[in-house]
């Protein structure tokens, strides 16, 4: 979600690229979040954080807390932003999945703009 996020709010200034320390499949609860505020990541794919290795970041984000013990250090001067963000994977039921979703995809947004300082 914090990748089309990104792409959609500021993805004129910045350049984004995105990727997990266990990639598995975008779900279907965020590209149904995320269609309901007008950004479309039906297109994106899982990546694996080794895809970026040896390439340099101004920022790097970890959205939890397995991320960020298990990120790399990158190249260059990335300063590094964290939050750790409730999975909404984890909770049951369709319907209260979905409004984690919702709630985490509205927490996310507002967070990587204060965060990142994109005008």
């Amino acid at each position: 979600m914090a990748e089309g996020l990104l792409r959609h709010d500021f993805g004129d200034r910045i350049d984004v690229v995105s990727a997990g320390t266990h990639p598995s499949f975008v779900r279907p609860e965020a590209i149904a979040v995320l269609r309901e505020i007008g950004i479309d990541i039906s297109n994106q794919r899982s990546k694996r954080v080794d895809e970026f290795k040896g390439q340099s970041f101004d920022d790097v984000v970890t959205v939890c807390s397995a991320a960020d013990a298990r990120c790399p250090v990158f190249a260059g001067p990335a300063r590094r932003h964290h939050r750790d963000f409730e999975d909404p994977v984890a909770v049951k039921g369709n319907e209260r999945r979905l409004d984690a979703f919702r709630r985490v995809r509205d927490e996310l947004r507002s967070w990587l703009a204060d965060e990142l300082g994109v005008p």
